[in-house]
């Protein structure tokens, strides 16, 4: 099925409109989940709340991107279970790793002016990923939105986990003098 005709049973209010985004995104989703939480069950309840928090988001929006929408709702769930989950027991994983690799060259503000900084942050982001050739785009997006471990991404584009993680280290170079140049950092 189309998203325009997923999005349109959200918006009928349509008992189909769950199935049918599960029948299309939901390994999508699942698998945004599971590499940020590492546990299958906790996955399936990120999943299960996605289609509970896009049900009551669609009537008021209506995305261009299903999948993109989808898959952001799962991230956010997933990450705000995890801070959660991380409160009570510390450890590692892939999520704590990922986000440390990152943490030199986002800078972390609060009050009134983040949600400014965030929106300019988020452009600048992707600004700097339009100009970066499609290999590395995929691999940065892969570690640091999807959270994929290095030895997953490096079996994906049949490269090894050196040349991964020599790229990642790159590119958070690079990151890091772009966002510092637009003086986000």
């Amino acid at each position: 099925m189309e998203d325009k005709a997923i999005v349109d049973l959200y918006w009928q209010r349509s008992d189909q409109a769950i199935p049918e985004t599960d029948r299309k995104y939901g390994r999508y989703c699942h698998a945004i989940a599971y590499n940020i939480m590492t546990n299958y069950e906790d996955a399936e309840e990120c999943v299960n709340d996605t289609w509970f928090r896009a049900w009551n988001l669609m009537p008021d929006k209506r995305p261009t991107i299903l999948s993109t929408f989808l898959g952001t709702i799962s991230r956010n769930l997933a990450l705000d279970r995890y801070r959660r989950r991380s409160r009570q027991k510390r450890g590692g994983g892939e999520t704590d790793l990922a986000l440390d690799e990152l943490a030199d060259c986002i800078p972390s503000r609060s009050g009134v002016e983040q949600q400014i900084e965030e929106k300019e942050l988020a452009q600048a982001i992707n600004a700097f990923l339009s100009t970066l050739p499609a290999t590395d785009r995929k691999i940065f997006v892969a570690r640091y939105w999807f959270v994929a471990p290095v030895k997953e991404i490096a079996d994906k584009l049949n490269c090894s986990q050196g040349k991964v993680k020599m790229t990642l280290y790159r590119l958070r170079g690079r990151l890091h003098s772009t966002l510092q140049e637009e003086g986000l950092v």
